[in-house]
């Protein structure tokens, strides 16, 4: 990043968004980060063992499985605010398809919780959502604080 763009992005954005946080956030930023790569790595192996030819779902797998890599790694390695929020978006969202998907069906498919890694996969996202929630919810009041000046 150039000189320039860099003092653009920190001039632009509320501090506390950019900094690590404290020992509890990076640890949490770390477990979700952990969290997210399992639900990846259990979305691109469902992905490789039949659901890329699933309509619509097999692409969003693969998508998921994707940015989850990409998104944890950068959690691990940043511990930022914005990626642990974007970590606990993650996790909802997947946990909400996941909820459509076995009641009313997602985009013309119906899952189940007895399909295989379902159960494993909910517990995981279901995890990383409370920890990395919880990690926002307790960052969040240092964020407004440096918002207001």
């Amino acid at each position: 990043m150039s000189r320039e763009s860099e003092h653009l992005v920190k001039s632009t954005l509320p501090r506390a968004l950019l900094s690590p946080g404290g020992r509890a956030f990076s640890l949490a930023a770390v477990a979700g980060g952990a969290l997210v790569e399992a639900s990846a790595a259990i979305h691109l192996h469902l992905w490789a063992g039949g659901y890329r030819d699933v309509a619509t779902i097999g692409p969003l797998f693969l998508l998921q499985g994707i940015v989850g890599v990409a998104l944890g790694l950068a959690m691990f390695g940043l511990r930022r605010f914005v990626l642990v929020a974007a970590g606990a978006a993650y996790m909802i969202a997947s946990i909400i398809g996941f909820l459509l998907a076995d009641t009313v069906g997602l985009f013309g498919f119906v899952d189940s919780f007895i399909a295989p890694y379902a159960g494993m996969a909910f517990g995981v996202e279901v995890a990383g959502a409370v920890v990395m929630v919880a990690a926002v919810a307790a960052r969040a009041p240092a964020l407004l604080r440096s918002a207001r000046g």
